[in-house]
């Protein structure tokens, strides 16, 4: 592409998935950036979820996933973060960079092997995860509590409560039986979907007397960066007081 340095390095990210496909990392979703000029289209920004090959079958709730983002277009470096399927929802969730920070490699003299190798750190940090989740489990909420993390979670996206489409109440609603419950795992899911999905509306209504709706979020950097805030949100509310 024209303009880039001397120094830039074209890894194509086929040569990353055939990598990481060697190391029983399975690709299992992929989103690619909207452009609005065709130059453009091939060197955007893109972000490919990958699973353990052992875990393409199983039936656990949640599975811990590889995400990697990158661009041909030197607008971002291959970036690598940990992320978590929960299969009831289907919400791809990012882990919080309090918790893992994520593994950056600038384009210059990058080597495919090097983004590969750098993947067994999602797998050494495995364990963590399952622990994080048991304490979001064990972390039951109060009603005042619940719409207390909806309230934040809402600040996440919108300036204030003012500003935002819904009341932070709304953002409780279950979607399914399966998210009725209290406890921390379940509201921060079901608050995340929400925020992601959209499609939520109540009494709030805009100037034309228009009901407002909630819209789903496409941008690949606003959803992963609403992911880990939450994430760091759920962390900072199981985290005891004193």
């Amino acid at each position: 592409m024209a303009g880039l340095s001397s120094r830039y390095t074209f890894v194509p990210t086929t040569e990353i998935v055939a990598g990481l496909r060697d190391k029983n990392w399975a690709p299992v979703a992929v989103e690619q950036q909207r452009v609005r000029t065709a130059t453009r289209f091939g060197f955007q920004k893109h972000l490919i979820r990958f699973r353990r090959a052992e875990q393409m079958d199983t039936l656990d709730e949640w599975n811990v996933e590889l995400v990697l983002t990158n661009s041909h277009d030197a607008g971002c470096a291959y970036v690598l973060r940990v992320g978590i399927y929960r299969r009831i929802c289907s919400n791809g969730l990012v882990v919080g960079a309090d918790s893992f920070e994520s593994i950056r490699f600038r384009h210059a003299g990058l080597e495919a092997s090097e983004v590969v190798q750098a993947s067994y750190r999602i797998l050494e940090y495995l364990p963590k995860v399952g622990t994080l989740i048991d304490r979001f489990r064990n972390r039951m909420l109060t009603s005042s509590e619940a719409e207390g993390f909806a309230r934040q979670a809402l600040l996440v996206r919108f300036e204030s409560p003012d500003s935002a489409p819904v009341e932070p109440a709304t953002l409780l609603e279950p979607r399914r039986p399966e998210d009725q419950a209290n406890d921390l795992w379940t509201v921060f899911n079901r608050v995340g979907e929400h925020l992601l999905r959209g499609g939520l509306s109540d009494a709030r209504r805009d100037r034309a007397g228009r009901l407002r709706t909630l819209r789903a979020l496409r941008g690949i950097d606003s959803k992963v960066s609403l992911n880990q805030a939450l994430w760091s949100l759920a962390e900072a509310t199981a985290t005891p007081q004193n």
